[in-house]
């Protein structure tokens, strides 16, 4: 098995126990009393460098990052840093998150909020309604055409952003046919979790004029930030390198500011 592979396996093992413990009824009506949406897209799609800053425990590649980290502190920092949006890990088996960081996060903070998990199921775009995110991912690889655009259209009929995201030439004819407004594209193949900075910038060649492009993963400097500038892209999710950092409130105030 792949990585994906037993991470998927274990996400179904998830949703199966969530379902037990919240019946989907009532999930649903929890996520139909939401009013308070951020509006995650945008703000990614202001003018000059947007960073959406990730809180980030752990990841199947890298191990531990920061078990001990605070949610609610970092998320305070990556505001007074300047970034754009919040993106919250959720998933506990391999990266170690859970729905408290992002509620955690989302109470300290006005920032809009993805909720980063693999999201396969209808329950969990009503799951993310009700615990507090403003934006999905949808991972185009992990799901079939029906799915996928079944999916989007639940959230956005939620209220709820997407962030549709896609690695190779194949996800990005997918979620082009879905007209997905803001797509992310991966530089980590989540097969083998190998990362290559140039990647999105391929990608993003391929995808219609006027789409939004997040470059993802593996960015890691303000140098890594200007070669994408250099071919386009000025959109950014970053998690491993802000987690790690003593000041990341410094550290993006530097890397925006040095970068636009």
């Amino acid at each position: 098995m792949t990585f994906l592979d037993k991470i998927l396996d274990a996400k179904l093992r998830e949703i199966a126990e969530c379902k037990r413990r919240v019946s989907p009824a009532e999930v649903e009506r929890m996520a139909a009393r939401r009013n308070d949406f951020r509006g995650f897209e945008r703000s990614v799609n202001q003018d000059g460098v947007r960073i959406i800053a990730e809180i980030k425990r752990a990841s199947p590649s890298k191990g531990e990052i920061n078990l001990d980290l605070n949610p609610a502190a970092l998320a305070v920092a990556y505001q007074a840093g300047g970034a754009a949006a919040l993106s919250v890990l959720t998933e506990p088996a391999f990266f170690k998150g859970s729905q408290r960081d992002l509620q955690l996060a989302r109470e300290a903070v006005l920032l809009p909020i993805l909720r980063k998990d693999f999201i396969v199921d209808p329950y969990q775009i009503y799951e993310s309604a009700a615990m507090g995110a403003d934006a999905i991912l949808l991972i185009v690889r992990i799901l079939d055409n029906e799915s996928l655009h079944a999916l989007h259209q639940l959230a956005r009929n939620l209220g709820l952003d997407v962030l549709t995201e896609v690695f190779d030439e194949q996800d990005a004819a997918r979620a082009a046919a879905l007209k997905a407004p803001l797509i992310g594209i991966n530089n980590r193949d989540l097969a083998h979790f190998n990362t290559e900075i140039n990647h999105a910038a391929r990608i993003a060649k391929l995808l219609p004029a006027g789409t939004s492009v997040v470059a993802a993963s593996g960015v890691q400097s303000q140098a890594d930030i200007e070669l994408n500038l250099r071919q386009g892209i000025r959109r950014f999710l970053i998690g491993e390198a802000l987690v790690r950092v003593t000041d990341p409130a410094a550290t993006l105030k530097e890397w925006i500011a040095g970068s636009s």
